[in-house]
């Protein structure tokens, strides 16, 4: 693909910036698709697929978990590994707000705002990750290392 086939989003600019490799998918939008629709349009396993879910804390504190597509995050498991007394989805319009981003096309880096980032533990084991590059329809593959670029933390919250 040559540099004019994809989007150039913040998430893009910060992958260049960090001379992280990727490689641009793109694919066909489907409002509530999900990663279900994405895996399928790629043809790559959902479980490879990682959703960026922006949640907040009981102070309305903003925060980012990778999670792999075929699973979900127990919210009270995270608030519990955080030492936080309740942890719940962001409203869009603060998501979009924190991070520059609309829903369906949240990517986790080069977000407007420094949110602190965790990762499910079990997507180090995957060598390659799809991950949303900035807009709806657009994902980067990049090894799981790239995800170090974020200084995250790791979590076992999956269910």
């Amino acid at each position: 693909m040559s540099k004019t086939d994809y989007p150039v989003t913040p998430a893009v600019r910060f992958l260049r910036a960090h001379q992280t490799d990727f490689i641009p998918q793109l694919y066909p939008y489907e409002e509530h698709g999900g990663t279900a629709h994405s895996a399928a349009c790629l043809d790559v396993p959902e479980h490879q697929v990682i959703k960026t879910i922006v949640l907040q804390n009981e102070q309305k504190q903003g925060l980012i978990v990778l999670m792999h597509g075929d699973k979900q995050i127990s919210t009270r498991n995270l608030a519990r590994q955080l030492g936080m007394k309740h942890i719940e989805p962001a409203d869009p319009k603060q998501a979009n707000k924190w991070t520059g981003y609309l829903v369906g096309g949240t990517s986790p880096f080069g977000t407007k705002t420094a949110l602190p980032v965790y990762v499910e533990r079990s997507i180090w084991d995957l060598e390659t990750i799809y991950i949303n590059g900035g807009k709806r329809g657009f994902l980067v593959a990049v090894p799981s290392a790239a995800l170090k670029t974020l200084n995250p933390q790791s979590v076992d919250v999956a269910v």
